[in-house]
This record gives structure tokens, sequence and C-alpha cells, in this order.
């Protein structure tokens, strides 16, 4: 079969590639939809930061080149030995977090956490950007009839944006700023929406992606034009409840820290390439509180559910479909090059 490789930075191979089997308590999924997510985009131009490079992954016992991606959603068409959840005509979504079950992270159920954690995708075992994946029964979620394919290719990187809100201090009818409307901070925005926040305050520079945070209902602040901080201090009388650093810069992580009210919360959701500077005098000068969140844990069920609502929408955050052939020079060089881009979704044929 088809899959995308990662063999080093600004190295990835479509290749020909064993097609795999099911086996025991593992389910076998034929790929519909797989997006590229920043963390892939992050390993092609600055990797390997998740990907077992130099020696193999503990828990996969793999390391590069591996198939990438690990957005996707498909159906299911062969159960290994063992499988009673699932057969084959299921519709399906795949939460990708590889973790041991007995580290501390894992005992206290932060599976999220785990000292060997991995993703499927990024530390082996497949990916999305092939014809087929297979994936451990436990890691393997449904999807209702009314949820489209494309819409199932979000639920992960919707997982992260929801996990981030419900870890930070935020509560029903609050104030938040979302540094970075790229499609992580889109999301977010809908999960602030979601949980009740009153007004989203977005602060971006790409004219298409300001549009695309009004489109969700929030309130865009250029910083070429305004005083970030100063701005939001004016509208909130004092900052926001919760910042969310959604960028990866290093200089926006002090701006999103000042844009809080004292007693405020910085939720840093980014990975971030290089070490980003901030000064300790703002947190204990006003007693806030500086939060970070990796992935995701036990929310799946919650974002499918609410994406049966009508939350993160895909016809609103998708701006453009390609095919597995097109992934590299229309996928991952687009999203370098192209500022109109938020979310690519590749079908896997």
């Amino acid at each position: 079969m088809k899959a995308l490789r990662w063999h080093g930075v600004k190295d990835l191979r479509l290749e020909k590639i064993e097609e795999p089997r099911p086996n025991q308590g593992q389910v076998k999924i034929k790929v519909e939809w797989c997006g590229i997510c920043g963390s892939d985009l992050h390993e092609y131009t600055a990797g390997p930061i998740f990907i077992p490079a130099q020696a193999p992954h503990p828990l996969t016992g793999e390391q590069a080149p591996i198939v990438m991606g690990h957005e996707f959603s498909g159906q299911v068409v062969e159960v290994g030995e063992g499988v009673t959840r699932f057969q084959a005509g299921d519709r399906v979504v795949v939460e990708p977090i590889y973790a041991c079950g007995h580290c501390e992270a894992c005992k206290q159920g932060r599976y999220n956490l785990c000292d060997q954690m991995g993703f499927l995708g990024l530390a082996g075992g497949g990916g999305g950007f092939s014809e087929y994946v297979t994936a451990a029964e436990n890691m393997v979620h449904s999807i209702p009839d009314a949820i489209s394919y494309e819409q199932g290719a979000l639920v992960e990187p919707s997982a992260v944006a929801l996990h981030a809100v419900r870890q930070s201090k935020l509560k029903v009818g609050d104030t938040a700023a979302v540094f970075g409307a790229g499609p992580i901070g889109l999301l977010v925005i809908e999960a602030l929406k979601a949980s009740g926040a009153s007004d989203i305050y977005v602060v971006e520079l790409s004219a298409e992606r300001k549009a695309k945070a009004a489109e969700l209902g929030a309130i865009v602040i250029d910083p070429t034009e305004y005083d970030v901080v100063s701005e939001i201090h004016s509208r909130t009388a004092g900052g926001v409840h919760v910042a969310y650093e959604v960028t990866g810069v290093p200089k926006v992580l002090q701006q999103a820290m000042d844009t809080t009210r004292i007693g405020g919360e910085l939720m840093i959701v980014s990975i971030f390439e290089q070490e980003a500077p901030i000064q300790p005098n703002s947190i204990v000068m006003k007693e806030r509180t500086v939060n970070g969140i990796i992935g995701y844990r036990d929310v799946f069920p919650a974002v499918i559910s609410l994406m049966e609502k009508g939350f993160f929408p895909a016809e609103k955050l998708v701006t453009k479909r390609i095919s597995l052939d097109e992934v590299v020079d229309h996928g991952f060089e687009a999203l370098l090059k192209e500022k109109n881009q938020v979310k690519i979704l590749v079908k896997a044929e």
C-alpha cells in the first residue's frame, strides 16, 4: 500500500510498504481522511521531536523511517482475535496515544503524561497518511452516522483544544484570550464556546485566519494595529481570566501572560521549538498561574458528542482537501507558504 514516511527533516517519502494485518486485540482500518497537524509540520521542518530517530521507541519498538499521520477517520475492514467492540463496516476514529500502563502517570489515569508516551503516526505503529492502519481496540472510538469522515478527522485536534480548556481554570461566563488562530487556536475558540466563555479575544496576524476566528464568533485583535496587552486590559476591565498560547512563538508567551487579570492563568498549548523567556515577576506580583497540556485524555467521547451538536464544524475549518499523492507539495509545503490555509485534509486512496 501507499504510505508517507518520515526519513528526516524535509525528507518525507511516499512509498510502497506492506499492508498491515491486525494482531490479537487490534482493528484494521481503511483510512478515509487524515489531517496534517502542526506537530507533523514541526517534524517536517525541525524534527525529530516526537519521532524516534536515534533508537527504537520503547513502546512500539520502531524508529525512523515511520509512517506519519495521527488525525484520521476511517472504516473498520477487519478485526483481530479477541476484538469484541468492533466489526467490519464500523465508522471510527483513533485516539492515537501510546502509554505503558504502569508508570506513575498511568497509575493515576493520566496516560497522556506517561513516561514513555508516544503517538501512533509519530512513534511508529503505522499512521493515517496511508491506505490502511491497525490500532489496538482500546484506542478506537465509534462515530455516529451524523458525523462525516471529514468531521471525524477533526476529532483528534479538537480533543487537544477541549482538554486545554478543561484543564484551565475557566468558568462559565469568564473571558478568554487565544493567541494564534491556526487550526488548534480555532478549535480552542470552539471549545471555549462549548464551555460557556463569554468574550473570546483572538490575537492573530493573518487576514484569512482573522476572518475564520471572527466567523466563529471571536473578537479579533491585530497586533500590528494595537498594543495587545493594553487593548485587552481596557476591553476587559483588567485582563482576561485565562489566556491560551497557541503560536509556539517565544516572544508571544510573555505577552499572553500579561493579558491576564490579577489571579489569571496562562495555559500553554503549543509545542515550542526554542526556549521562550518569561519574567517570573509577572507571575509573582499578580499571583497568576501557568499551566500546560500535552495531547488529551478521556475527552474523545465528549468531543464526538459536541460535534453532533454542531461544535468544531469541518465546513468552517477545512480549507483544502488533497490526495495522498499530493501530500508533500500541496500539503506540508502549502502550510508553510500559504498563510490562508488552516486545516488541510488528505484523502487516503
